[in-house]
């Protein structure tokens, strides 16, 4: 079977990118549809509940309790609880490591798209 135009110039597209060096992997943490949602919706907002996260990522309870964890657990994201009266109130913030991390991913994807556009 023939290569299409586009198979034959990604390797090209990532030597140009990498210099001829390994191609870097992806942050597997972010690279995730709902944790690079997480991220970037903290990115652009100090701080945000558990609720409006859900809501804005139209997420189930337990899909977003997972995904948060996982981004805590590698220091991407800052988790605090607390209680309004006696409802408890859990916050999520984007830490310094998170921002970084995600700036990196940005960058990556951003070699990527250019590398690929003709």
């Amino acid at each position: 079977m023939a290569e299409s135009a586009r198979e034959k110039q990604a390797p090209r597209a990532l030597n140009a990118i990498t210099g001829g060096a390994a191609m870097p992997d992806l942050d597997k943490v972010i690279h995730e549809r709902l944790r690079l949602g997480i991220v970037s919706a903290l990115a652009v907002n100090e701080r945000l509940t558990f609720n409006e996260l859900k809501g804005l990522l139209e997420a189930t309870d337990g899909n977003l309790s997972v995904h948060a964890r996982k981004l805590e657990e590698a220091g991407y994201v800052a988790c605090t609880k607390s209680f309004e009266g006696r409802v408890p109130k859990t916050e999520y913030r984007l830490t310094d490591a998170g921002r970084t991390a995600l700036n990196q991913y940005l960058a990556h994807m951003e070699a990527l798209i250019q590398a690929m556009r003709p």
